[in-house]
């Protein structure tokens, strides 16, 4: 009881303070609703960065994965932290310049209306087909998992697996969408504190379970009993074999933190640039930190369990049980809870965004007003909650690997629009039909990559890796595209408008800093290789 207790007292503690925090933001407004009225600053940037990012097809994917290959997989985590970097002195600065409330929105200034509205197209379908349902689904196994749900109410799996999908679901919608970013960035503040405290708090007394009540026993026999999982270095065999460092690893980093609508967001809401560089640089320091998390629980539990676990998935959660005193379960439950809201929230509020934004004016009201425009977003975001709320469940039949399924699929449309941003902001002549001719060749020529000739044509075990076929089709449409801008280029040279939305004078530490967090991202690898 004292579970479920401590589970509800910290979930409405969190509500509380997002609702009191937010209640004098002007919701009706485009920029209040959509970017927190410009006014988020570097800690709950950091924070909601983090929050939108470690949730639990992070945590349990990734835990997963680390309980069977060890800790290679910590790449995710730590090579995170230069793509961020990339963002803050690359990206962000060219976003705030242009004022933009969406990725979109600057494809429309630099090619034209059908190139931002597919764009915006291809972001939805990846998060209601692939994002938003595997956040729900994999949120409900750890639930599920944790607190025995099956057990408690006398039901079948796939029942609560239902019951727990929709709950996740009808929460994180009415904060996303009755709240706005500013109540899902500070509630992902609050959530992202009590995150990293339990997310520590889960190696720590698995080590103290290994070492029999010392850590330093636990740490000393786990690295000595298992030291093929503490090399960083994976082989082609591996799930990221090393040569991926080279090829489509960086291009899917710097895809996900400096283009993906539901990470960038949370930056283009800054009040300024020099808060948008900090809270991003803090939060690429942060994810260095991140394997202690999402990487060695799973290898505790490959120690612990040894190799009977049927699902690698659920390496994590059942650690959790084992190792986590009683009177803690019940708040990393919340904790846990309000990660899986963040990045499902998220996805749903970054969702309304692109269709309100870059769509419904275009397509259903064109003199649509602010307000209008916002309440279209809001009932658009309640079917699509609906309809991922529908999938999620489905999921549970499909192979295992679930983080890895998640980062391969969502090369469909992630390579394509980074390619076309990378393209438009390094050029100037390249003309808008090499932008669509690029996206259309990208998410073609991907899913007939992976979907038809890998598993019908070739088999997996001869196909190249996904993430070299990533760069190949990068380089390949950018090449695509700087052809037709040399022999078809536009009329005159796209130059950049500063709209005076936000200053954007830098922050003055923002290139020293950068390079430490380099620099010991480099440290950690040379230390486990």
């Amino acid at each position: 009881m004292i579970q479920f207790i401590s589970f509800a007292a910290f979930t409405l503690l969190v509500a509380v303070i997002s609702y009191l925090a937010t209640r004098k933001t002007n919701e009706n407004s485009s920029e209040g609703y959509f970017l927190g009225g410009r006014s988020l600053t570097a800690v709950v940037i950091a924070g909601s960065l983090l929050l939108t990012n470690l949730s639990t097809e992070q945590i349990v994917g990734l835990n997963g994965q680390a309980y069977k290959e060890g800790i290679l997989v910590m790449t995710w985590e730590t090579l995170a932290a230069i793509a961020i970097i990339i963002t803050a002195l690359f990206l962000l600065p060219r976003y705030l310049k242009g004022g933009i409330t969406t990725v979109p929105q600057f494809l429309e200034k630099r090619y034209d209306m059908q190139t931002k509205q597919i764009t915006s197209i291809l972001f939805l379908l990846g998060y209601v087909v692939i994002f938003l349902p595997i956040v729900l689904y994999s949120g409900a196994l750890a639930i599920n998992t944790m607190f025995g749900i099956p057990a408690l109410l006398g039901i079948s799996q796939q029942t609560a697996l239902w019951i727990t999908v929709w709950g996740i679901g009808i929460v994180g919608a009415i904060y996303a969408i009755f709240g706005g970013l500013k109540a899902v960035a500070v509630s992902d503040t609050i959530n992202a504190v009590g995150l990293l405290i339990g997310g520590i708090l889960i190696p720590f007394f698995g080590l103290k379970e290994i070492g029999n009540g010392s850590l330093l026993t636990g740490i000393n026999t786990l690295i000595t009993s298992h030291p093929e999982k503490f090399n960083a270095i994976g082989g082609e065999s591996a799930s990221i074999p090393f040569s991926t460092f080279f090829t489509g690893m960086m291009l899917v980093q710097v895809f996900y933190w400096g283009t993906n609508q539901a990470i960038i967001q949370r930056a283009l809401g800054a009040k300024n640039l020099a808060e948008g560089q900090k809270g991003l640089l803090l939060a690429s320091f942060v994810k260095i930190l991140g394997p202690l998390i999402v990487v060695l629980p799973g290898i505790i539990a490959f120690h612990l369990f040894g190799e009977n676990l049927a699902n690698a998935d659920q390496a994590y959660p059942m650690l959790v049980n084992k190792v986590l005193p009683s009177y803690l379960l019940g708040f990393f439950a919340a904790v846990l809870f309000g990660a899986i809201l963040s990045s499902f929230n998220s996805g749903l509020n970054s969702s309304v965004t692109l269709f309100g934004v870059d769509l419904y004016t275009a397509f259903f009201n064109k003199s649509a007003s602010e307000q209008q425009t916002v309440k279209a977003g809001k009932k658009f975001g309640i079917v699509l909650a609906i309809i991922a709320m529908c999938i999620a469940p489905l999921i549970a039949k499909m192979p295992q690997g679930l983080f890895g399924y998640l980062q391969e699929a969502n090369g469909a449309y992630s390579i394509p629009i980074l390619t076309i941003i990378v393209v438009g902001y390094l050029t100037k002549y390249v003309p808008a039909k090499a932008a669509k001719i690029g996206l259309v060749s990208g998410v073609t020529l991907y899913i007939v990559s992976q979907f038809i000739l890998k598993p019908y044509v070739f088999g997996a075990q001869n196909y190249p890796h996904f993430l070299h076929v990533m760069a190949a089709l990068f380089v390949l449409n950018v090449t695509i595209m700087l052809l037709i801008g040399k022999f078809s280029p536009r009329a005159t040279p796209y130059i950049q408008k500063y709209t005076k939305e936000v200053d954007i004078t830098p922050w003055r530490f923002v290139k020293p800093a950068s390079a430490v967090i380099g620099v010991i991202v480099v440290a950690i690898y040379l230390y486990f290789s």
